[in-house]
């Protein structure tokens, strides 16, 4: 049976358990002072990002980012003063994250454009645009995807690097718009009469702006008709409601003042053969 002397186990005691008790101890002091030091690092990043003006999602997701590297940088550190191979940790670390960046390419794709849609915003919540193959209102940015609603109350998840990587049209930017609209007539019909009718409509429609001036004019001798476009301006928020409602006036003042509506049609005109009647 081994026998253990006092020599020995103070031996033992002064050369493994204390100096490995010691480690273990600075260990947990570098990592809840590191984990405090991380914290306060991460806020002041956080307050320095809020006065950059930065979507808030965006400094979430980035003081996410900072605290898992200072931490684990504090991991390594604490882990190194417990005696464990640090460098052979980093390879490996380092290796797997590279594998799983390969294997996440399009996640990373989408998360880099996301990135870009939030510090450089072509648009916003709220605002209505066209981009990726969808058309819609802005719910939220996120990190990998855009939530849109369409006008007819769908849901639309669009990846942002289909976004970012393509043209984005944002009707909401501007506070004012052109609404564009044609109105033909026929052209048996009194040219001047029409255009006259066309501008005192305009000009009777509060939701129209004086500046920049409407714009009617003669656009096209059309296959059927003569074609009129009707180019007004105004508040973003009027765009539609002007569209619908002075197109439906137009065909009830055009129809009051004997103005036509052609439509496209073709005249046939049918030859009786002479001989074929004698016959």
């Amino acid at each position: 049976m081994f026998d253990l002397t006092a020599e020995d186990a103070s031996r033992y005691l002064d050369e493994f358990i204390i100096p490995f008790a010691i480690n273990i101890a600075m260990a947990l002091v570098i990592y809840v002072v590191g984990k405090i030091v991380v914290s306060i690092l991460v806020n002041v990043f956080g307050k320095l990002m809020a006065k950059s003006k930065y979507d808030d999602m965006l400094i979430d997701f980035l003081k996410s980012i900072v605290r898992a590297i200072l931490m684990l940088f504090v991991i390594i550190a604490a882990l190194d003063q417990l005696g464990v191979d640090t460098t052979s940790l980093a390879a490996i670390l380092a290796a797997a994250g590279l594998a799983i960046g390969l294997s996440l390419q399009g996640s990373l794709s989408n998360f880099a454009a996301g990135v870009m849609l939030l510090v450089f915003r072509p648009f916003k919540a709220g605002n209505f645009i066209e981009a990726g193959g969808a058309m819609g209102t802005v719910n939220s940015v996120g990190i990998f995807t855009t939530l849109m609603t369409t006008p007819d109350n769908k849901e639309i998840i669009v990846p942002n690097g289909a976004i970012y990587g393509g043209n984005i049209t944002n009707f909401s930017a501007k506070d004012t718009r052109r609404v564009d609209m044609v109105f033909g007539i026929g052209y048996d019909d009194d040219l001047k009469k029409a255009k006259a009718v066309l501008e005192e409509m305009i000009k009777a429609d509060p939701r129209v702006l004086a500046e920049p001036a409407p714009q009617v004019a003669v656009s096209e001798l059309g296959d059927s008709s003569v074609n009129f476009i009707v180019r007004p301006w105004a508040a973003a928020g009027d765009f539609w409601g002007l569209k619908f409602d002075f197109t439906e006036a137009v065909k009830l003042r055009f129809d009051a003042e004997g103005i036509s509506i052609p439509y496209p049609q073709m005249d046939v005109h049918v030859h009786k053969d002479e001989s074929e009647s004698k016959d």
